[in-house]
């Protein structure tokens, strides 16, 4: 069997690594546009900020090593075109100009996503950079070195995360967001009024409900920034507007969604069966909803990429979908979120109720501790957990870990009040916090006339620690 794959960062990374491993035989070729592989892009901020020393060490494979397993890795070679009815490829070597075709029995599509180019005014400034490969992150580095006033431009996960890096390296940052708040696909506007105190703290400008509308210079040589409340300077401006998937060459041949992200069925089959999808590229099927939807995450991209290689030989293991499950390092607190917010879910139209744990990780009598805020959103009809926030100076990232699989699973608020969950006083109370936040909704719902006998633990809880559901 020939198996070629368009792209490979993560996802193609991980196709070809199992295709090969498991199928030693097979010839497989890889295309991908630039001259390295498998860049661990969320890790540009991690340089930035100092706390990585390399950032060739934000790369965890090579073409050599793909080589040495057995593929055929043609680096700095573009794609062109793809015709699905005869399965064949047009490449054009980017250093010699050479255009060549090529075909396939089967295909891996993994050519990822681009930045999202808002249509801003001067988007195509030398001051205006990108953020996301490793040519850009390179750019990055070198240029912000020699500018202190840094903007930058959305707050998702990059943008935030850069935030905290120039704030943690003497520049002066000002945080541009077009919404009310800060990551706003993943958490409440509370759990971002809290992320937004944090950064201010640390000196970062955030400037909310500003929309950037066009990049100019003034007659001092700073980049102006207009937004719909007044001008702006700085030295720099960074970009971090979100995502869109790349896949043209198959616009059209394959079934997409609105956003040009390809359709998978749950073997990460497009609409064609002969040519598998997995990362950016993609949809996910997300299971609080349990719709599809476009949530470019590298921990996405691994496993559907793994999928695709084990499942163009057969329906060989089912993709799970996913709760787009993240979390984040902000100077001295994390953030972990799970599933919806409470905000989406009605937006979604979904039944959805929320609580809001607020104590600590671990009893008070301990010679330390640390707050712990949790908002739960679950279904009130079915009693279905649907999504989570933590947010606390303590590292609970993995808790974040263990209500994604109460979401997998289909877990209700009744399971999650009661799973075993180890109690030492070095690490929590009795009750686990996530058993007291499950506990919390589940006398939510007794008190709202839909629920069980009241739970006299987190009643007791609640009484002792000047708690209110919410």
């Amino acid at each position: 069997m020939k198996i070629v794959i368009v792209g490979c960062t993560h996802a193609g990374t991980a196709a070809a690594a199992q295709v090969l491993k498991d199928h030693p035989e097979s010839e497989v070729t890889v295309y991908e546009r630039n001259d390295n592989i498998s860049f661990l892009s969320c890790g540009i901020y991690l340089y930035l900020g100092g706390k990585v020393g390399r950032l060739e060490d934000m790369f965890y494979s090579s073409p050599a090593e793909l080589e040495k397993q057995g593929a055929t890795v043609k680096t700095k070679h573009n794609v062109l075109k793809i015709d699905a009815a005869t399965k064949t490829l047009q490449v054009a070597n980017m250093e010699t100009g050479e255009v060549f075709d090529d075909h396939y029995d089967k295909l891996i599509m993994t050519t990822g996503s681009s930045v999202k180019v808002p249509l801003i005014f001067g988007i195509d400034e030398s001051k205006v950079l990108l953020c996301k490969n490793y040519e850009q992150a390179q750019e990055i580095y070198k240029t912000a070195k020699d500018n202190r006033r840094i903007a930058i431009i959305g707050a998702g996960y990059i943008g935030t995360e850069l935030s905290e890096s120039y704030a943690n390296t003497n520049h002066e940052v000002t945080l541009f967001q077009s919404h009310d708040q800060i990551l706003n696909h993943y958490i409440s506007k509370d759990m971002s009024d809290r992320a937004v105190a944090l950064l201010k703290q640390h000196g970062v400008k955030v400037e909310l409900n500003h929309r950037v509308t066009a990049f100019t210079g003034n007659d001092n040589g700073e980049l102006v920034i207009e937004t719909n409340q007044g001008d702006f300077v700085a030295d720099l401006a960074i970009v971090g507007t979100g995502f869109v998937p790349v896949t043209e060459l198959l616009r059209g041949q394959v079934k997409m969604d609105k956003h040009g992200a390809i359709i998978i069925n749950d073997y990460v089959q497009t609409s064609d069966p002969d040519i598998y999808a997995a990362g950016d590229s993609c949809v996910v099927n997300f299971n609080p909803t349990g719709r599809s939807a476009y949530t470019p995450l590298a921990t996405n991209a691994v496993r559907q990429g793994t999928l695709a290689g084990m499942n163009i030989f057969g329906n060989i293991q089912r993709y799970m979908g996913t709760q787009a499950t993240s979390a984040m390092q902000l100077f001295d607190h994390t953030l972990a979120t799970t599933g919806l917010t409470y905000e989406i879910a009605k937006q979604s139209k979904i039944p959805a109720e929320r609580v809001v744990f607020k104590g600590n990780w671990r009893p008070a009598y301990m010679q330390s501790t640390a707050p712990l805020t949790i908002e739960l959103v679950y279904n009130p009809e079915n009693r279905k957990i649907l999504g989570a926030q933590l947010w606390s100076p303590h590292e609970i990232a993995q808790s974040a870990n263990a209500l994604s699989i109460a979401i997998q699973n289909g877990n209700t608020i009744d399971d999650l009040a009661f799973v075993d969950m180890l109690f030492s006083p070095n690490f929590d109370d009795p009750f686990n916090y996530l058993n007291l936040v499950g506990q919390m909704a589940v006398e939510q719902e007794r008190q709202n006339g839909r629920g069980k006998a009241r739970i006299s633990a987190v009643g007791d809880w609640a009484k002792e620690n000047d708690q209110t559901l919410k």
